[in-house]
């Protein structure tokens, strides 16, 4: 294990103060019940320019993205990290089939660059310490995608 210094500590509980203001856990809340996108036509439906929406995409997004660059400038202790957060995983799994459209869009191939890098080394950190942990979160996530839409569909159905 890395030893994380004071500072560090409290850097990590500001992050986690950050994340408990009441319009970005709002825009969390959001995030992970609707940012369901397979798309870059699908973000555009779901969050157009201007709406409260994409204001939430937005902040979820930037602030994770913001949190990778901090951790892997390794300003924050891994171990300490890795231990202790994994809503960022959640948010990369759920931007991951636009980002190709969104690399594209914005002409750069680093746009979430941070958050990419940082996941990799959180599934490879998540497979040492704990194997098969990275396969059976997919399978947890994909339930519970299909219990959020189950109600949807039957919603539509009717």
């Amino acid at each position: 294990m890395g030893t994380a210094t004071h500072e560090q500590v409290n850097l990590m509980l500001k992050l986690y103060e950050l994340r408990r203001e009441p319009k970005l856990r709002e825009a969390r809340d959001w995030f992970g019940a609707s940012f369901h996108v397979k798309t870059a036509e699908d973000v555009m439906r779901l969050c157009p320019p201007g709406s409260k929406e994409n204001a939430y995409m937005r902040m979820v997004v930037g602030y994770w993205e913001m949190v990778a660059s901090i951790v892997n400038r390794r300003l924050i202790d891994e171990d300490l990290f890795f231990e202790n957060s994994g809503e960022q995983w959640m948010v990369w799994e759920q931007v991951k089939p636009v980002l190709g459209a969104w690399r594209t869009m914005f002409g750069s191939q680093k746009v979430f660059a941070n958050m990419e890098e940082q996941c990799k080394r959180l599934e490879a950190w998540r497979e040492k310490h704990s194997p098969g942990s990275n396969e059976a979160m997919r399978k947890m996530r994909a339930e519970m995608m299909l219990s959020a839409q189950a109600p949807k569909a039957q919603a539509a159905s009717s």
